[in-house]
């Protein structure tokens, strides 16, 4: 299967958001942050994931009653579906703050920690966390395989070396 058969069916990237490591990292963040109510442009997050990639939040299991978290695994369209009506009522910007790269020949992994805050010029974040994100060129641009994370709790404080 030829790479154009393979993407047929995912927007074109444009070239700046992929064509490296911290372009694809820096476009996937801007492109789930806005104010509430504004639609998302969801063809270029599209753009950025291989097919067949998996957004993983590591979540409360269904009908858990304690913090028993467990991976909630989805595709590009089941993250769109889930953070859609949050998007709606509430504003969302995330940025990275810190970020640790290892790369091997054609794969990269990046240990990618965020802030979040409803408006970009609130003074604290509501929520911190960690994204494992899992890269892959294909010799013309980068795309991401998989981001996988947790959010910070008092019981699991983001290590000092990730900040």
């Amino acid at each position: 299967m030829s790479k154009t058969e393979k993407t047929s069916n995912i927007p074109p990237a444009n070239p700046a958001d992929v064509e490296s490591i911290d372009a694809i990292i820096n476009a996937a963040y801007d492109g789930i942050s806005g104010p509430a109510g504004k639609k998302r442009d969801w063809d270029r997050e599209r753009s950025l994931y291989i097919p067949g990639a998996r957004l993983i939040p590591l979540a409360m299991k269904a009908g858990a009653e304690d913090v028993d978290l467990a991976p909630h695994i989805l595709d590009i369209e089941g993250f769109i579906a889930r953070v859609e009506p949050f998007f709606e009522k509430e504003g969302f910007y995330e940025k990275e703050i810190a970020r640790r790269t290892e790369q091997f020949g054609n794969i990269a992994h990046a240990w990618s920690t965020y802030e979040s805050r409803h408006d970009p010029n609130d003074p604290e974040p509501f929520m911190r966390g960690i994204n494992s994100i899992q890269l892959f060129n294909d010799g013309s641009r980068w795309w991401i395989v998989s981001i996988y994370w947790q959010q910070e709790s008092a019981e699991t404080p983001i290590p000092e070396e990730y900040l």
